[in-house]
């Protein structure tokens, strides 16, 4: 059996280790586009504020891990695929034939259309190269402008903030990590932001980009609200899109993502899909998404892997889940954080601790959650959406007191009462 995986990526690197595991014989390629050994975005701020060498990037610390376990790893980029000959056909090599094949060609960043952006010193945080660049420029007292405060931004911005950088964050979104946090949690995040230094612009965008300075070495940023700001850098963090361009006239289905059902299996029955480029099941609300985060890439590979190989493995859908380190402050969120039509819901706002409680409830039952300044509470608010609990009389409990949840969970989980609060 020749398997082959498209992505060296958290999904991809697991997908081929699981395969190994389960088939001892089988051929397994993993095909990458980036010349380094396959490595972790999500470790690139460690590497930005040099708790780690490009090595601590890296998925698998020993070099010999992938020949060891038999797994041919190529460095080339795919171009198209031919699913009626069964073929990739790649930059380097004429062609590649496969038997099964896994898409776990994860996401690209998305450039906004803003006239200036192709000017040096502007760089995405996207891969091990975007990271070399950024450290060049990244230099204690240089002024930095951060393109976005999603979840990526947010990440980004905390590397940044511990180069001693001068940085300004502009977010188009009315709060920071507006996909994540409600308004009263995002606005707290920026407050505490602007706290430890960082000036935050919300509600406002980036209008161009020029050059300015000796010999046009440095940048002037224009904004929505009128400022112009200097800067020796500009990162862009502004959102992703999934990796879905060399599938056109495949006859694999796309929407946001590679389509996908229960198994992880595309419209092609020999075709599966994982990660960042998936549109794989919500646990919460039994639809088909994109979660490009990489507990989700983890677990479809797992999963992909184990259908190909022939071992039957339904996907039950992935928690959307975030947790977030924000220059010390922890906030979290948790599926339908948002709320459901119908539903009821309870916050509780410390603003001058920033600590934030919001839970979110369908009946008796939590379905989605968010967190602020409080981290001992993570594994139960998960284990209760994800085991859809039914709370009975502490729902109403939790209303009048959202600080509860532990004693609600043990109550329903041991039949006991437990005096555990978490603010």
């Amino acid at each position: 059996m020749q398997h082959i995986i498209i992505g060296a990526g958290p999904a991809g690197v697991i997908a081929a280790e699981t395969l190994r595991k389960v088939e001892p014989s089988s051929n397994i390629v993993v095909i990458g586009d980036e010349p380094e050994r396959p490595y972790s975005r999500m470790a690139l701020p460690y590497y930005l504020i040099e708790k780690i060498e490009e090595e601590g990037t890296f998925l698998r610390k020993n070099p010999d891990h992938f020949s060891d376990k038999n797994i041919e790893i190529i460095k080339d980029r795919v171009n198209k695929i031919d699913t009626a000959a069964k073929t990739l056909n790649l930059q380097g090599k004429a062609s590649l034939n496969y038997d099964k094949l896994l898409i776990a060609t994860g996401s690209h960043p998305i450039r906004p259309p803003i006239d200036g952006m192709d000017l040096p010193g502007i760089h995405s945080c996207w891969t091990l190269e975007d990271g070399r660049n950024i450290a060049k420029r990244a230099k204690p007292g240089a002024n930095v402008v951060l393109m976005g405060a999603g979840f990526i931004g947010c990440i980004v911005l905390e590397a940044l903030a511990l180069r001693k950088v001068n940085l300004t964050v502009i977010e188009m979104g009315d709060r920071m990590v507006p996909r994540m946090m409600d308004q009263t949690a995002g606005n707290l995040i920026k407050e505490w932001c602007q706290k430890k230094g960082v000036a935050v612009h919300t509600s406002t965008k980036i209008e161009s980009i020029e050059k300015t300075g000796i010999f046009g070495s440095k940048l002037k940023v224009n904004l929505s609200n009128g400022e112009k700001l200097k800067a020796d850098l500009v990162i862009s963090a502004t959102g992703v899109a999934a990796n879905t361009q060399f599938l056109e006239d495949s006859g694999v289905e796309t929407d946001h993502g590679v389509l996908v059902n229960d198994r992880l299996q595309t419209n092609n029955t020999d075709i599966y899909a994982a990660g960042d480029v998936c549109q794989g099941k919500d646990f919460s609300t039994g639809e088909y998404s994109v979660q490009a985060i990489q507990p989700t890439a983890a677990d479809h590979g797992r999963i992909a892997a184990l259908n190909m190989s022939g071992r039957d493995s339904v996907h039950q859908g992935c928690i959307n889940m975030n947790v977030l380190d924000t220059m010390g402050l922890i906030s979290s969120s948790y599926g339908l954080w948002m709320g459901v039509d119908g539903g009821e819901s309870v916050q509780l706002c410390d603003n001058e601790r920033y600590r934030y409680l919001s839970l979110q409830f369908e009946d008796d039952v939590l379905v989605g959650a968010q967190a602020l300044g409080l981290t001992q509470h993570v594994g139960v608010l998960r284990g209760l959406i994800q085991t859809k609990l039914k709370l009975g009389k502490w729902k109403d409990q939790l209303l009048k007191d959202p600080t509860l949840i532990m004693e609600a969970y043990l109550a329903n989980t041991q039949a006991i009462g437990h005096n555990a609060k978490v603010i």
